[in-house]
């Protein structure tokens, strides 16, 4: 790729607007992205793909098995998606989605805070990784001296967590 020497960048507004993984078999993937993250489902594209949204969108996530019908998990070594991040609105969402996670015992991958944001990682049947997360307010975002972000990686305090859900 050529090096541009114009500065760009992206408008302030932009945003991933969703994101469409391949998975082995659309049924399991549901049972996960609607029947346990409780994502509806917005349109079928036969018995290949299916679109999946929150709130009525078109979609955010989309799913198909065009080239991952009943195939392994991409290996985790080598490029390709480290994993898909889903928004929630509130800590208080947040706390709602772990305690369906553990009450299904649905295996979690980490937890963790980030300083500018609370996430919980798992995988989805397919093994592609998936982080749950709310964005704490922009006036607790942790600044470096110099105005940069000092984001972190510190273990997430998952009973404050869910100790919001009472309150």
């Amino acid at each position: 790729m050529r090096e541009n020497n114009q500065h760009y960048k992206a408008p302030v507004q932009t945003h991933i607007g969703h994101v469409h993984l391949r998975v082995s078999d659309i049924d399991r993937a549901l049972t996960f992205y609607q029947g346990l993250l409780g994502f509806e489902i917005t349109m079928k594209y036969g018995t290949q793909a299916v679109f999946l949204s929150a709130g009525g969108y078109h979609h955010h996530i989309g799913l198909n098995t065009w080239h991952s019908k009943d195939h392994p998990p991409a290996p985790i070594t080598g490029p390709g998606l480290y994993h898909a991040a889903i928004l929630y609105p509130t800590r208080k969402d947040l706390a709602a989605i772990l305690q369906r996670l553990l009450q299904a015992n649905y295996p979690l991958t980490g937890a963790s805070d980030h300083g500018v944001s609370e996430a919980i990682y798992l995988n989805d049947p397919d093994n592609n990784g998936i982080e749950l997360y709310w964005d704490k307010p922009r006036e607790q975002w942790p600044i470096n001296d110099d105005g940069s972000l000092n984001m972190y990686t510190r273990p997430l305090d998952v009973e404050d967590l869910l100790r919001e859900l009472k309150r």
